[in-house]
């Protein structure tokens, strides 16, 4: 395996919780109000030092899309996905965007967000 290329962003930043390999900037995030099997997630325009894995057709609360999982560069723990393809049209936005979960990485403050019951019972996106 070769030398790892990483990149290091600057200003407010969520990072990897293993390893703090940096993913995105604040200022990316489209909305917070996407929900995964783990809590929330966040749905970001751009995300840089990920991995993705293989194309495949998830059934979400949203419907059907096409996404990759989406893997630290620097760990290798996945920590979201990438929206290749919406099925409605009315989830074309989505489409290249990418889905932190939140319960994988830590915030631009430092904090580390924790599984609670109650965010396990409901889903936004994921079932």
């Amino acid at each position: 395996m070769g030398r790892l290329f990483v990149l290091t962003l600057e200003g407010r930043i969520y990072k990897c919780k293993h390893c703090q390999t940096h993913f995105a900037l604040a200022d990316h995030i489209i909305s917070k109000s996407f929900h995964c099997s783990h809590g929330r997630a966040y749905l970001f325009d751009k995300v840089v030092n990920v991995t993705v894995g293989a194309k495949e057709d998830r059934m979400m609360m949203t419907g059907m899309h096409t996404v990759v999982d989406i893997f630290c560069v620097g760990c290798g723990s996945i920590v979201g996905w990438k929206y290749e393809a919406a099925h409605d049209k009315t989830q074309k936005y989505k489409e290249g965007k990418f889905i932190l979960e939140r319960f994988k990485v830590a915030g631009p403050d430092g904090s580390l967000y924790t599984v609670s019951h109650d965010d396990e019972l409901g889903s936004d996106d994921e079932p």
